[in-house]
């Protein structure tokens, strides 16, 4: 496994390369299976977990059902020093009794700053720590100041509670803004972006903000340079198997003609050196110009094996030019 630092400029430490998504952790990945690929990750060098406080009350949990999971294998292994966890606030449902939707009206708690301190004090005891080593607005909630969030988030880091801090699913001059915002407030700014990114990508469309643009990615590198870092971590790389399995169909908006070129050289660049398709996409992003940290999630260990074989794996400059050019 390798490693990376993660920082907001007073904060800093150390994550995998890989970072382990538990969204079904309790849900559709009962707990025996979910405690079991917990241990084959930290056997195998990983230690940056992800999960929210509304995984999975959209289909058939309650909603912290993962954080649940995570509590309870930390507390049976003793190994909250060893792992870096994140969770996420904003997006679990406002009103328990209504469904929870990505289209307004969402139901969706928002960002607000009793929001933030009630959730992230609840992830607390759900997950059974004492502090979040970093917490992210779920999904941006532009009904709110960005002025309270972003202090609320210093509120709970001048607590001691979280480390960084982090926003996802977020248009980029949003995230700039908040950032600018947390300068004016003397709090520290996000650290952390997270967003979809995968080898494929999506057509345009002006209403979808939960991509990680060039744009984004192009100013985390420049903000890190200019030393006010910010890291990207990309949640579904894998797009749960679409790339790769004939029963899963694209995901809206990735089913156009270069979709289905890069996926033709994919295949080929992973025959050529003896790895999966899935591999190759989580070291084209590993390996990039602009380094992110896929979030990735697996069903059983076997599945977890296959993409940790993506860790250690460099991608030839030939190669990658190759899968860049479609």
């Amino acid at each position: 496994m390798r490693y990376r630092t993660i920082s907001n400029g007073s904060t800093s430490f150390e994550v995998s390369a890989l970072c382990l998504g538990t969204m079904w952790f309790g849900t559709h990945t009962d707990e025996a299976t979910s405690f079991a690929i917990l241990d084959r990750f930290v056997e195998a060098g990983g230690t940056f977990l992800d999960t929210a406080n509304n995984y999975n009350g959209w289909d058939g949990g309650h909603g912290r059902d993962s954080e649940d999971v995570l509590g309870r294998w930390l507390a049976d292994r003793g190994l909250r020093d060893d792992v870096r966890l994140a969770t996420k606030v904003g997006a679990a449902k406002k009103d328990p009794d209504l469904p929870q939707t990505h289209v307004p009206p969402s139901n969706y708690q928002g960002l607000g700053a009793d929001t933030i301190a009630r959730e992230a004090r609840e992830s607390l005891r759900h997950l059974g720590v004492d502090h979040l080593d970093a917490l992210y607005g779920h999904v941006d909630d532009v009904d709110t100041s960005l002025a309270e969030t972003v202090g609320a988030f210093g509120t709970l880091q001048a607590e001691g509670i979280v480390g960084i801090t982090g926003i996802s699913n977020a248009a980029l001059h949003r995230v700039v803004e908040a950032r600018e915002e947390a300068r004016r407030q003397g709090v520290a700014p996000y650290g952390l972006v997270q967003q979809q990114l995968t080898y494929p990508y999506p057509r345009p469309d002006v209403g979808r903000h939960n991509w990680a643009s060039s744009e984004l990615l192009d100013y985390a590198r420049a903000s890190s340079e200019a030393g006010s870092p910010l890291a990207v971590t990309a949640y579904s790389p894998l797009m749960q198997g679409a790339l790769t399995r004939a029963d899963k169909p694209l995901w809206d908006g990735f089913d156009h003609a270069t979709t289905h070129e890069r996926l033709r050289v994919l295949r080929e660049v992973a025959a050529e050196i003896g790895a999966t398709p899935n591999q190759v996409v989580l070291a084209w992003l590993l390996g990039g110009e602009v380094p992110v940290i896929p979030v990735v999630g697996a069903s059983s260990v076997d599945q977890l094996d296959e993409l940790l074989g993506a860790a250690d794996l460099d991608l030839d400059p030939e190669l990658r030019a190759r899968l860049d050019a479609v």
